[in-house]
């Protein structure tokens, strides 16, 4: 059951965006499986994509169309990642933007593609090509939802979000969706995330946004430490609120709110986090760099023994100050660390707090939510990361993924 994540709200229509579903049957059966993305000429595309080097074809085949011309429309397909599957899944990518082209009328590459599902595993490309087919019939503004309940796989709950900001009498839309429950760590998780607008922002500011807003988000959260070889993060702006491009003060403020979305997608993959029980905030504080920080952060939150005593609600502390002190941090003092659970005090100056008790430690981590905090007492760098326990669920959907 995902952490205190419901489903989606109302979401907002983004003008210049237009969104259809259908059950192509690619692995699952009746479910839609298979979402096209339209955007209005002139829409600016900034993406960011998986680093994992062993990378899908479709992630191979955005990038290269990225790079050739301008998107103007976005094919997604879950149950079948399309990746590990050679020469054959790439050409097997470069037909399914060829369709989606014809019906539309449009090149080949301006279409980007993407997969999530099971790696090693060719298209149904039967199944593809008939889905295409169905799609173009279908789109419409206001199809957000059902767009987010197409990408989903080992998910179990549909991640969307919109926003809306008023900027110099203008009214502007952010509407957002996302997948992903296991696979999860982005180095940009298995995640796919879709965000437009319709502000009108310059492709070079596009890319800042995104570069900055992923480094907020999707970059600071992990279920398993695990990269997929299929992520995807799409930031689209079509410029239709507006016919001047916003300032630094617009983009400032537009920021804010866009981050506000990244971050609510971000942490409810975690929410959703397969078999997870609890929601777990990761803070490391006064460190000498950030690189210290982030490096203790993701060694407590990727630890299994920190992961499964949470998932027992055991206080069982010993095991962050083991994942802590085995961080790859390069100036670390474990005699000037304190350590907190939520309120409750477990370590001061690198031994165990005087007012500590089992029963105070064990009411916080019987809590859905709970905060690690760490200071290093060292310096005034920071970082955090959001994480989930590990429980035996997870174990058993990964262990029957396939089946």
């Amino acid at each position: 059951m995902a952490v205190g994540l419901k489903e989606p709200g109302n979401l907002l229509p983004v003008p210049g965006v237009k969104l259809a579903t259908t059950a192509a049957g690619i692995r699952y059966q009746g479910r839609d499986d298979l979402l096209l993305i339209t955007l209005s000429e002139n829409t600016k595309v900034s993406a960011v994509f998986t680093q994992n080097k062993c990378c899908a074809a479709p992630v191979t085949l955005a990038k290269a169309h990225m790079l050739k011309n301008a998107p103007r429309a976005l094919l997604i397909n879950s149950g079948n990642a399309n990746a590990v599957t050679g020469q054959q899944g790439l050409e097997n990518a470069v037909q399914n933007c060829s369709e989606v082209a014809a019906i539309l009328g449009l090149s080949a590459d301006q279409v980007l593609p993407f997969s999530t599902g099971v790696i090693g595993e060719q298209l149904n490309m039967e199944a593809m090509s008939q889905g295409i087919l169905a799609l173009e019939s279908q789109l419409l503004a206001d199809n957000w939802l059902l767009a987010a309940e197409s990408i989903m796989t080992t998910d179990t709950v549909a991640k969307a979000v919109s926003r809306q900001i008023e900027l110099n009498g203008k009214r502007l839309t952010i509407s957002g969706i996302a997948k992903g429950s296991g696979m999860i760590c982005p180095n940009m998780a298995t995640m796919l995330a879709y965000v437009a607008t319709d502000a009108n922002i310059s492709s070079d500011d596009l890319d800042v946004l995104l570069k900055r807003g992923t480094g907020a988000s999707f970059n600071r959260i992990t279920v398993d430490s695990d990269t997929s070889t299929n992520d995807a993060l799409v930031l689209m702006a079509t410029g239709k609120a507006d016919s001047v491009p916003l300032d630094s003060q617009g983009l400032d403020a537009f920021y804010g709110v866009l981050e506000e979305v990244l971050i609510e997608l971000a942490t409810s993959i975690i929410r959703d986090a397969e078999g997870a029980t609890k929601f777990v905030k990761v803070e490391v504080q006064g460190g000498s760099s950030e690189a210290d920080c982030s490096a203790i952060a993701y060694s407590i939150a990727h630890s299994p023994l920190v992961k499964t005593a949470l998932f027992a609600s055991d206080p069982n502390w010993g095991r962050i100050l083991m994942a802590l002190g085995k961080a790859p941090a390069d100036s670390l003092d474990m005699d000037l660390v304190d350590i907190k659970i939520g309120h409750v005090s477990l370590i001061e100056q690198g031994q165990p707090a005087a007012s500590y008790t089992e029963e105070a430690g064990k009411a916080i981590f019987i809590q859905d939510e709970i905060s690690i905090h760490i200071e290093l007492n060292q310096g005034s760098e920071s970082f955090h990361v959001w994480t989930s326990d590990l429980s035996h669920d997870y174990v058993s959907i990964n262990a029957d993924y396939r089946s």
